[in-house]
């Protein structure tokens, strides 16, 4: 229970990442209810192939009688991701010229149904400038610039060290249909986690550019889109939220598209809101997504 002279209730969790074992539940709760906190929910999954235990446990704690820096020391012996919701997460926006994700991110920030703020939209276009600007959110344009010759791939383009002093304070960054490859040293500056990307095909399936068209070629009967970590390999990062819906031969490449968009828009929803909930652990190239 919580002391006599708590006034806040704050709601924390907590994902672990171990060998398999019936100890990892019992030392994980161990600890948060000796500092108090009320455990809400607990989840756990266990790998029998890699024979490794993920767990996650929300919890509520007292910001005045807890020390957490306390609880951070005794902190079992498992790679172990706290997060404290003390304060509301930032994110940053890259996008083109497709308007349709970023429409759906801010009309659900506006809404108040997105756990979060958006702070800046980037964009290599001013096409998008009035839906941000509609919005009440800054737009910024940030045209590509190429690395010479005499540089090195270690040597971050200008405009990514433009776009980075913009996303310095942010959480998360999201491609909403950004049409631009990020370089290695840009990638690095964020965390495995700390970039979502939206790519419009059912990964591993039609990788890169056009995938539409591929699908139309190949004559599938299922499109999809799929919500990823974005890594240095191209459409290959750890993925975090897929749907499929299904088409035919009578569809028409703009047909398939129109039918991806509306997918494009829900799966990268709830990848951010996975995110937002700190409900995913990566572990390798794959993530453990836990339900809402």
């Amino acid at each position: 229970m919580f002391s006599s002279n708590a006034v806040v209730k704050r709601l924390g969790t907590l994902r672990v990442v171990g060998p398999d074992g019936v100890g990892l539940l019992a030392a994980s709760t161990q600890v948060l209810n000796h500092h108090g906190c009320n455990i809400l929910k607990s989840e756990q999954w266990t790998d029998t192939r890699e024979n490794i235990c993920f767990q996650r446990v929300s919890f509520h704690y007292n910001g005045v009688a807890n020390d957490l820096m306390d609880l951070h020391r005794k902190t079992p012996t498992l790679k172990a991701l706290w997060d404290w919701r003390d304060r509301r997460k930032k994110i940053g926006i890259l996008v083109s010229k497709y308007d349709h994700c970023l429409w759906e991110l801010l009309l659900r920030h506006k809404a108040r149904e997105l756990d979060a703020d958006i702070s800046v939209v980037i964009s290599n276009h001013e096409t998008l400038r009035p839906v941000a600007e509609t919005f009440g959110i800054p737009y910024h344009v940030i045209s590509p610039t190429k690395v010479s010759a005499t540089e090195t791939s270690s040597i971050l383009p200008h405009h990514e060290v433009q776009q980075l002093e913009l996303l310095k304070d942010v959480d998360v960054v999201i491609l909403a249909r950004y049409m631009q490859v990020l370089s290695s040293e840009f990638l690095k500056q964020f965390p495995k986690d700390g970039i979502i990307n939206i790519h419009h095909s059912f990964l591993p399936a039609f990788l890169g550019g056009s995938p539409h068209r591929q699908a139309h070629e190949r004559g599938v009967k299922l499109i999809g889109a799929t919500a990823h970590f974005t890594t240095e390999v191209l459409d290959d990062g750890p993925i975090i939220e897929q749907d499929v819906i299904n088409c035919s031969h009578r569809d028409s490449v703009q047909q398939l598209v129109k039918k991806g968009r509306v997918l494009e828009r829900n799966v990268l929803l709830k990848a951010i809101e996975a995110h937002l909930d700190d409900r995913i652990i990566v572990h390798g190239n794959r993530c453990v997504v836990f339900g809402d």
